[in-house]
């Protein structure tokens, strides 16, 4: 896997996840708020109704001023909003945050506005509830007791419970507490509840216990984060998947156009798209199709041409043969045509090697072999055939040390031969085969002292079919098939070949270069 690619997918991986988690923290800080105001207002609005109904609750609640900063004002003196204004009208209960804590209004049936303020909200509401039940029980006998308590209870949405055995109180703190103050607040390990312990002048001790404080985890809150976080992905993916599904829908469009004939189709290909990859090596197999479409087209138009000449040479000695009056004219017209028969063997052989290197290459089995040990092979061997040129191997003693490379030795020892012998076509007399071999690469140059190739020509010299005379001859025209072999057969080494001048000897220079080791292939 590329690393761009990974890092691209990783960047956009952290910014969606980023992306969820800033919309799920603005809701969830958005809901809650919104819930807690709410709870806020229904878990005071027991005891601000109750308040907002005694005849004098500042009389005769008198610690609710030193404890909880109350007062009784006309709504004109509030410094409110209107909306706050028009919630009171309704006899609603409104919560609102101050700088010094959570302010509680309501309006009494004098249309004055009662506030209460509360520092740590839950338990100062769960102190102010027990004392105003302390203060309604105080004076209620023990046999109206369970009576009042449980107006209490439904009026002040409490639960009172009169408790019978002190022991069964958690902390024996919570008595000394109760014993100094009146009231002492606790809690259970497994309860979220607060439960305040009230003691009466009689001794009796009152368990209130207040509803469950507020819960920022709701279950109704994590099913909307849930649900918000997974439709944030559930669209980032359908975006993911959109382009994705584009990209492969444009390659099959441009497979649809290829396959009705438009070899020159192509897909665009860009960094932004996903499938960037795919798109390239379509490209590339697009390519291939059409270069082996203009090569076949190519080799029907050449093979035709060249199977004509030796055709109707064969046809012309047949007809002499009929006329021979003499023996040694017989045997001159039967050596012709066995030299065209020759000639369309080796002509067949050059077009199948080149149609398999052309259509993909044979199965290149790669491994270790000594480059020096085929050029000398290939110098001798031609320079047996060749006996009116000088053909030389040229290697040093470094390249000598480098001359193990991974190759197929068929092949590079016909790329060299082709070259030998095309170079032995155009020498006057001395061919030159230069072995220049490091680390890391092999080069091989064939050098000739022949006229050598115009600069123009030097690419057009590796075209199939291509020659630069227009001899049709078996001595010197070739089929024009050779050097297409070499730079094939030096692709699938992942090398190339190239012409230029020599400077030693100043015909043309052919060249060989190709990595000295194949690259390492990880195995999955």
């Amino acid at each position: 896997m590329p690393f761009k690619f990974f890092f691209n997918f990783y960047a956009r991986l952290i910014g969606l996840t980023s992306l969820i988690l800033l919309v799920c923290v603005a809701l969830f800080l958005g809901v809650n708020s919104v819930r807690e105001q709410y709870w806020q207002e229904r878990f005071a609005g027991p005891l601000m109704r109750w308040i907002a109904s005694a005849p004098n609750p500042g009389l005769q609640y008198h610690w609710l001023s030193s404890r909880y900063d109350f007062q009784a004002v006309s709504a004109d003196q509030l410094t409110v909003s209107e909306i706050v204004i028009e919630r009171l009208s309704y006899g609603q209960v409104v919560s609102r945050d101050t700088s010094v804590g959570q302010q509680v209004m309501v309006l009494d049936d004098s249309g004055q506005v009662l506030t209460l303020r509360f520092g740590d909200f839950y338990r100062d509401v769960s102190e102010a509830l027990a004392l105003i039940t302390r203060w309604h029980l105080r004076g209620v006998p023990g046999e109206s007791r369970e009576q009042a308590m449980g107006q209490l209870s439904e009026s002040l949405n409490v639960s009172l419970t009169q408790v019978r055995d002190p022991g069964s109180v958690p902390d024996a703190d919570v008595l000394d507490r109760v014993a100094e103050r009146g009231i002492s607040l606790y809690q259970y390990p497994s309860d979220t509840r607060v439960h305040v312990l009230i003691r009466l002048k009689d001794g009796a001790l009152i368990d209130l216990v207040m509803p469950p404080p507020f819960d920022n985890w709701a279950w109704p809150v994590l099913l909307l984060l849930l649900v918000v976080g997974g439709g944030v992905l559930a669209l980032a993916l359908y975006a993911a998947l959109r382009a994705v599904d584009s990209n492969l829908r444009a390659v099959e469009s441009v497979a649809i156009r290829i396959a009705r004939g438009e070899m020159g189709a192509r897909v665009e290909t860009t960094d932004s798209r996903l499938v960037s990859r795919l798109a390239a090596s379509f490209n590339g197999m697009a390519e291939h199709i059409q270069r082996l479409v203009d090569v076949q087209r190519e080799m029907i138009h050449a093979v035709s041409h060249e199977l004509r000449t030796p055709v109707a040479r064969i046809r012309f000695g047949v007809q002499m043969i009929e006329s021979a009056t003499s023996p040694a004219t017989l045997q001159k017209q039967l050596d012709g045509i066995d030299g065209d028969i020759q000639e369309l063997d080796e002509l067949i052989d050059e077009i199948l090697t080149y149609a398999r290197l052309e259509q993909g290459g044979p199965v290149f089995a790669l491994h270790e072999h000594s480059v020096t040990d085929i050029v000398r092979q290939v110098v001798s061997e031609q320079q047996l055939i060749r006996t009116e040129h000088v053909i030389e191997a040229d290697i040093d003693e470094e390249s000598e040390t480098w001359s193990l490379s991974d190759i197929e030795p068929r092949y590079i020892h016909r790329a060299i031969q082709n070259l030998v012998g095309n170079g032995a076509r155009y020498a006057a007399s001395r061919i030159r085969v230069h072995c220049q071999l490091d680390e890391d690469n092999c080069r091989i140059d064939v050098e000739d002292d022949g006229p050598g190739v115009p600069e123009e020509d030097w690419e057009k010299v590796f075209t199939a079919f291509a020659r630069l005379d227009d001899s049709r001859t078996r001595t010197s025209g070739g089929y024009g098939l050779g050097l297409s072999i070499v730079r094939r057969i030096l692709y699938w080494h992942g090398g190339q070949a190239f012409v230029g001048r020599s400077d030693k000897l100043g015909g043309a220079r052919f060249s060989l270069v190709w990595p000295r080791k194949k690259p390492f292939e990880p195995t999955l």
